[in-house]
């Protein structure tokens, strides 16, 4: 079964969450490998994805390679043309602001619930995932295990609240802007900006300030939602050009 290296690190840190483990079916392992792979850009908008080879890939029988298909055609990370071929989809900007919406209206919910009660243990968990993500900062070649760890500091914070249903519900319907970060990410300044933005976060949850941290987690969301026309020029064939 294919499990990427960065799974293996972050399952021996204790950071992964249960359903990346053992018990999880295969094809949960599935789904899970292509959307980060899909979202990584590993797998880039327009890549013909065949099940033929992706059962072999991952050693399964074509039940589960199709189940996992549904589901990330449900997504929309995906399009099935049955009898033919899947694609994997061109990032679409209305659904991207969708999902946009319902995370600054969650995650800012999920931050002043924090903050009204601050658990030491969701505190300390959640620095050392920035700890972790501090020392890939200066290495690209990591990009893909620091844009994982950004997922589990964010899962941290919904399971502080005892969310994670929900964590996993946003994250469904956030493969576009996902897909949108990652290649924002490589720019300048954008990684120091992302590591200080969730120091701001947690220093605020700590400090019991609910205002101060739906302020910051807010403006930690807006970063890439407000470079999407410029990423659209600058990668033209990432994104859906009709309405």
């Amino acid at each position: 079964m294919a499990v990427s290296m960065s799974d293996h690190r972050l399952a021996g840190s204790g950071m992964l969450p249960a359903n990346r483990g053992e018990s999880a079916t295969a094809s949960q392992r599935v789904y899970d490998d292509l959307r980060q792979r899909i979202v990584n850009l590993e797998l880039p908008p327009g890549a013909t994805l065949s099940r033929v080879e992706l059962t072999s890939r991952y050693e399964v029988s074509q039940s589960p390679i199709r189940e996992a298909m549904q589901r990330l055609e449900q997504d929309g990370l995906v399009r099935i043309f049955p009898q033919s071929k899947t694609i994997v989809t061109k990032i679409d900007v209305a659904q991207l602001n969708e999902a946009h919406f319902l995370r600054m209206a969650v995650e800012a919910e999920v931050v002043r619930r924090l903050a009204r009660a601050p658990d030491p243990a969701v505190i300390k968990k959640a620095r050392a995932i920035l700890d972790m993500q501090e020392v890939l900062a200066d290495n690209l070649d990591e990009m893909a295990m620091f844009n994982e760890l950004d997922e589990v500091f964010h899962q941290t914070l919904f399971d502080g609240v005892g969310q994670l249903n929900l964590h996993s519900l946003l994250k469904a319907k956030a493969g576009h802007m996902a897909r949108a970060r990652r290649l924002d990410l490589p720019k300048e300044g954008k990684i120091s900006a992302i590591l200080a933005a969730h120091r701001a976060i947690i220093d605020a949850v700590e400090a019991g300030d609910e205002q101060a941290a739906q302020e910051e987690m807010r403006r930690h969301l807006t970063g890439t939602i407000e470079r999407i026309d410029l990423l659209r020029r600058e990668y033209p064939d990432h994104f859906r050009t009709s309405a």
